[in-house]
């Protein structure tokens, strides 16, 4: 009979008081694992003799310790450089965002509302918690690029630490080997730093960054609430999620089910207990939530900015509607593009030539690897870390996937970063604990179908860019393929063989020279064809300078389905500085009123003013609350950032809201508090507010037209 451990603890707690950065071998020492036999010859079921004697991990010497810090150390530096690598080569990346941090950092009531200007016109469409964050770097050290986009890659840097914590925690109590869960986190880091949607993000200025973080630092607190026994944690997840709330609203409970469904399964409590402490939770998220939405609903209107995306100036209507259940439904009011105008929804959605490259390389992969993990353990305890890790991680993924792949509202490209930690968890996780047991035909035939997928995967999304490595694909499938026969062997080795040849000795046995040389080489080929596809896509990513507000990852794909029809989509690369017919223009699209605007009227793209403009708009700033309006978040954007000066985004985003109305237009030209009006070709939605178009027409009816550097503009005050 040979040994082997299961994916089991006792169900005991799992405690560091070190905090989170204590050793594995001491969390597992700690907590009293058993480490059984196995019984079965053919069926190696996860049944252990009756014998209760522990065998705790011993703990590290210094010098292997100090070399996993070194190892912990080369993967967040390496993160670091690839997130901060040219990072000012985007310039001000989403202009809409950085307008707002610029605004934030000069009026504290536009960075407590998230106003877009100083002068609290109106909302950005999104909570505030990313423009608190990007505010107070630009308020301490100026505005910049660097200042806007350094907090979104440091977030990045601390979501791959953070992925290694959760799943090193996991693996540790299985593995019975500190090094082995050292290992698992790495990976997991790994992938996590690799995804290109992720190296994307952590590159850019939209509140995904933030969420992302915020996210897995509840997925490591729900952990640490379960193997600790300690509702603290539990509680911190709840807080951590509720300001992920005030980042992007209801795509932060796509993870919930899954964190609950693990507490309520693996928590020590009673089951009582277990249900209050979740409430508990539920509580301490709504309150970590709470407090602003009730600040900004007590808040008189007059007092405070327009709340952008709604068509009601409400913010529970914009969190239930415009970024809520419409996203959902598609009844989006105030969209200009909802239902198939962003694509068919489908289970293979994920799959497509818009999001693959984002995702989906190791999404079936990580798939298998949560489905041999659960039928493995399907017969330990109750409270066992490993199986609450993989509903964890595997929740994560099931739930945001198919929310994605089936919600008709809108959807991008970079949504997909929220699946990322829930992959690279799975992927860490199963990787190492089923590679321990590769002598098990199920362990070593679920690393086999994981591995040959990515390969396949990788091949598949390689090809859609095919000038782009073209090699590089050929390359990847060969390994994956010899990777998955070289992960069966010794299960087959074992099979043929037989139980009694397990403890004979020479080069091919399990221990012998030829075994482990095979066995690194194998696994060495496995992480090659898992990570050299992202690690491409990552690197051209991060070698390419991304703007605007719809952004993709990688190379343009031939294929790649690119913006919807009614935006003119090219199904070229989106958002970049190449090939992206929205991004910031130098007035080459012809406004209204025979003017210069950008792209849609800065729909989705910023402008980028004449110096001739610029300094029309600098004259006599002082003397009025905006020194110009125009329609259209974006296109203030633009002139906002290059002035310093408040902009009003007539009609919010979309220019869609009704803010200002015409009627409140008129009483602010009357009173003399905007200097110009900026003309824009603007564009009307199938629902929402047509104050904005209302107001463009009034403007171009009742005051001259005068062109200043190739810009039409209306002097509304002297």
């Amino acid at each position: 009979m040979t040994a082997s451990t299961d994916l089991t603890s006792t169900g005991s707690a799992v405690t560091s008081p070190a905090g989170p950065g204590a050793s594995p071998a001491t969390e597992a020492a700690g907590s009293g694992l058993r480490h059984p036999r196995w019984r079965g010859g053919r069926r190696r079921h996860l049944r252990p003799q009756a014998s209760t004697q522990q065998h705790p991990v011993p703990p590290l010497s210094q010098r292997k310790a100090l070399a996993q810090r070194a190892e912990l150390a080369a993967l967040l530096i390496g993160t670091a450089v690839l997130y901060l690598w040219n990072l000012g080569a985007s310039g001000w990346a989403n202009a809409f965002y950085s307008a707002a941090a610029q605004a934030g950092s000069r009026d504290w009531t536009a960075w407590f509302f998230g106003s877009s200007d100083a002068a609290n016109a109106i909302t950005v469409d999104k909570p505030p918690a990313s423009l608190w964050v990007m505010g107070l770097s630009v308020r301490l050290f100026g505005l910049s690029s660097w200042s806007v986009l350094v907090p979104e890659a440091l977030m990045g840097v601390a979501t791959v630490w953070l992925v290694y914590l959760a799943v090193r925690r996991g693996a540790a109590p299985a593995t019975a080997d500190a090094r082995l869960a050292h290992r698992a986190g790495l990976i997991a880091g790994a992938v996590m730093a690799l995804t290109p949607v992720a190296v994307l993000m952590f590159r850019f200025n939209n509140p995904d960054a933030l969420l992302v973080l915020l996210m897995t630092a509840a997925a490591y607190a729900v952990l640490r609430a379960i193997q600790d026994a300690r509702l603290r944690w539990l509680l911190l997840a709840g807080v951590l999620l509720g300001f992920g709330f005030l980042t992007k609203q209801l795509q932060v409970l796509l993870v919930v089910p899954g964190f609950a469904a693990a507490y309520l399964l693996a928590g020590r409590a009673g089951p009582g207990r277990r249900l209050l402490h979740l409430l508990a939770t539920g509580a301490a998220m709504v309150m970590a939530a709470g407090w602003w939405l009730a600040a900004v609903e007590l808040t008189p209107a007059a007092d405070r900015p327009y709340i952008g995306g709604s068509q009601g100036n409400s913010i529970l209507e914009l969190t239930l509607g415009y970024n809520g259940l419409g996203r959902l439904s598609g009844d989006e009011t105030g969209s200009v593009g909802g239902g198939n105008g962003w694509g068919t929804p489908g289970l293979l959605r994920l799959f497509n030539s818009e999001f693959g490259g984002q995702i989906a390389w190791l999404l079936p992969s990580v798939l298998l690897l949560a489905a041999g993990l659960l039928w493995l353990g399907r017969r330990a305890p109750r409270t066992d870390a490993v199986r609450a890790s993989v509903v964890v991680w595997g929740g994560w993924v099931l739930v945001t996937g198919l929310t994605f792949s089936l919600m008709a509202g809108i959807i991008h490209p970079y949504y997909m970063v929220a699946l990322a930690p829930g992959v690279a968890g799975l992927a860490g996780l199963g990787s190492v604990l089923l590679w321990q047991r590769r002598d098990q035909p199920v362990a070593a035939g679920t690393l086999a179908a994981a591995v040959a997928p990515a390969g396949f995967m990788a091949f598949e999304l390689l090809g859609r860019t095919p000038a782009f490595v073209p090699w590089l694909r050929w390359l990847v499938l060969a390994v994956a393929l010899a990777a998955a026969v070289g992960v069966m062997v010794p299960a087959v080795r074992a099979r043929v063989a037989g139980a009694s040849a397990a403890g004979t000795t020479g080069p091919l046995s399990p221990g012998g020279p030829t075994a482990a040389l095979l066995g690194r080489t194998t696994a060495g080929l496995a992480v090659v064809a898992a990570l050299a596809g992202p690690l491409a896509y990552s690197l051209s990513t991060a070698a390419t300078a991304h703007s605007g507000s719809i952004v993709s990852a990688g190379p343009a794909a031939g294929g790649r389905a690119g913006l919807p029809a009614m935006f003119g989509g090219t199904g070229g690369a989106m958002g970049t500085a190449q090939g992206n017919p929205f991004g910031p223009t130098n007035g080459t699209v012809r406004g209204q009123g025979g003017g210069m605007g950008g792209g849609m009227g800065g729909l989705l793209g910023a402008t980028t003013p004449s110096s001739a403009l610029v300094d029309a708009l600098e004259t006599d700033a002082g003397r009025y609350t905006w020194a110009a309006a125009v329609v259209g978040s974006n296109n203030a954007a633009g002139y906002q950032l290059a002035t310093r000066l408040p902009v009003m985004a007539v009609g919010g985003f979309n220019g869609t809201d009704p803010a200002p109305t015409l009627e409140q237009f008129q009483q602010y030209v009357a009173d003399g508090r905007i200097h110009y009006f900026i003309a824009g070709r603007t564009i009307q939605g199938e629902s929402g507010s047509d104050d904005a178009a209302r107001i463009a027409d009034w403007v171009a009816a009742t005051y001259p037209a005068q062109s200043v550097g190739g810009t039409t503009v209306y002097l509304l005050a002297k």
